[in-house]
C-alpha cells in the first residue's frame, strides 16, 4: 500500500490561502476530509487539490 502524504491544517491554508479558521470550518463541515491525530487534524494532500479544483469548476468563469 502506497503512502498518503497528510497535510496540517496550517499547510492546507497556506496552500489554499486562506486562514487556519477557514480550513476548520471546511473540515468541521465535512467539505474536506480530514483525520483527527491526538488533538490536531491531518488533512490528505490530494483532498486539498480535489476540493480546489471542484470549487473552480463550480466558479463562474465567464470572463476568464
Amino acid at each position: 500500500m502506497s503512502e498518503i502524504p497528510f497535510l496540517t491544517v496550517a499547510e492546507v491554508a497556506s496552500i489554499m490561502g486562506v486562514s487556519e479558521m477557514t480550513v476548520y470550518r471546511l473540515v468541521n463541515s465535512r467539505h474536506l476530509p480530514a483525520i483527527r491525530v491526538g488533538r490536531s487534524f491531518r488533512v490528505p494532500e490530494q483532498a486539498v487539490y480535489e476540493y480546489l479544483r471542484e470549487s473552480w469548476q463550480g466558479a463562474n468563469v465567464d470572463g476568464l
